[in-house]
């Protein structure tokens, strides 16, 4: 594996983890990462890049859960990740079973940590009030863990990513046009918008939501429709929003732990909520997920505007007013006169099961898939060059390999609270839609 060289299209945690795990592990390899930002840019179109992420090992998927711990340990422990991690607790207000099966988890796995299903009553009790207010209609407990947090994102992104270019990493700011292939049918490489070729033994597409326009794109110049996503991977956006807090209020928030509003799939996603930044900036993601299907080629095909930066920083009203009624259903009276200063489109790949696809592509040697974060995936980034390296070189255990294979048999959504419901021309202003 040492001579092979290896294209990794894609600077988010997926690509970036893989390449600090491949050049770490062959030193003397070809390892070149190409994004289509720097991977120091002040704004980048990466899901991984934002303020703040969840960092936390509550799965009731006890693979997940195992895989988060692990990742988790070393966000804890890696003096690389260790600076980035803020060990607040998570407060999850579960309208399930979901608190008595993370707790279930952790004694399966063997992990010992500060964690309960608490009453409601006591529930509200707890961190001096600050989620008195919430909405707890329907909820069965509240799932209170000392040990889960958060991590200042696009800063950890950028200190692995330095660090990598450091061991020898290669990185390229380029526009992803297309895949080349050779005569026998094989994955030799890509090519950019400007025509530019790079080549490589491997390629590895950790293009996040800009994946199935990428493969379409592939299956047509090349004449190859296997190539193609298919209904595997769908683009989704999801809108994050956040508020400056005064002084006061910044004192009685500073320790807060990060806030999730847990639903069935019947009510639809996760609503999230941050604790500030350092610039006293709380956060909240909201509870729309949506595509923006269109035409690519002649399939129609959920991918993020065409913009350079997929106008992330273009949020209409009605997406504006998701994050409104995240500040409600948390905070309620306490938040009510809370002005968001600053909103986000966060667009990631999904798959129905919200299962990463970690696995080589069926219709052409060479070519391999590391990516479907489905807004879950940054918590698994100091651990998801490890499984990827595990994958190209044949070594996952048949679990996984099963799990995230690019040909598995998918279920259908209808159990997933967080696949995309709506669809983003829907949520336009309305002389945005005339």
């Amino acid at each position: 594996m040492a001579s092979e060289s290896y294209l990794i299209v894609g600077a988010g945690v997926f690509g970036v983890s893989t390449a600090y795990e491949l050049i770490r592990k062959y030193p003397s390899a070809s390892v070149t990462i190409v994004d289509r930002d720097a991977w120091d840019a002040e704004s980048r179109v990466a899901a991984s890049w934002d303020w703040n992420k969840v960092v936390r090992a509550d799965y009731d998927d006890i693979i997940y859960c195992k895989l988060a711990l692990e990742a988790q340990d070393i966000f804890r422990d890696d003096p690389l990740y260790q600076p980035y991690f803020h060990q607040t607790g998570i407060y999850w207000i579960c309208r399930s079973d979901y608190a008595g099966e993370v707790i279930d988890n952790y004694k399966k796995l063997g992990r010992k940590a500060e964690l309960s299903a608490v009453p409601v009553s006591e529930a509200r009790k707890l961190y001096g009030g600050l989620f008195e207010d919430a909405d707890y209609s329907g909820v069965k407990d509240v799932l209170v863990n000392k040990t889960s947090g958060w991590a200042n994102a696009g800063d950890a992104l950028r200190a692995v990513t330095k660090k990598s270019i450091e061991l020898g990493v290669k990185y390229i700011v380029a526009d992803i046009e297309s895949l080349q292939f050779g005569k026998n049918g094989a994955c030799t490489g890509i090519k950019t918008a400007k025509g530019h070729v790079y080549l490589a033994s491997k390629v590895i597409l950790c293009t996040g939501a800009f994946t199935p326009k990428l493969l379409e794109q592939a299956a047509k110049a090349s004449g190859k429709p296997a190539i193609s996503a298919g209904e595997r991977i769908v683009a989704a956006g999801i809108t994050t929003g956040m508020t400056t807090l005064d002084e006061e209020s910044h004192k009685r928030f500073a320790e807060m732990p990060v806030g999730v509003q847990g639903y069935t799939a019947a009510a639809g996603p996760f609503i999230g909520s941050l604790p500030p930044t350092r610039d006293r900036e709380l956060k909240w993601w909201g509870q729309k997920i949506f595509r923006n299907t269109q035409n690519i080629l002649g399939r129609m095909i959920s991918a993020p505007p065409p913009e350079p930066d997929y106008a992330q920083w273009k949020v209409p009203n009605p997406l504006k007013q998701d994050i409104d009624y995240a500040n409600h259903v948390f905070y309620g009276k306490n938040g009510a006169s809370w002005k968001m200063e600053k909103h986000r489109i966060c667009w990631d790949a999904f798959t129905t099961s919200s299962d990463f696809i970690i696995s080589p592509h069926s219709g052409a040697e060479g070519l391999y898939i590391a990516t479907c974060g489905s807004f879950h995936g940054y918590k698994f980034f100091p651990v998801l060059g490890k499984y990827v390296t595990q994958m190209l070189e044949g070594q996952l255990e048949p679990e996984l390999r099963e799990k995230w294979s690019w040909d598995r048999e998918r279920p259908g959504p209808e159990n997933n609270p967080d696949w995309p419901r709506y669809e983003m021309r829907d949520l336009l202003d309305v002389k945005a839609r005339l």
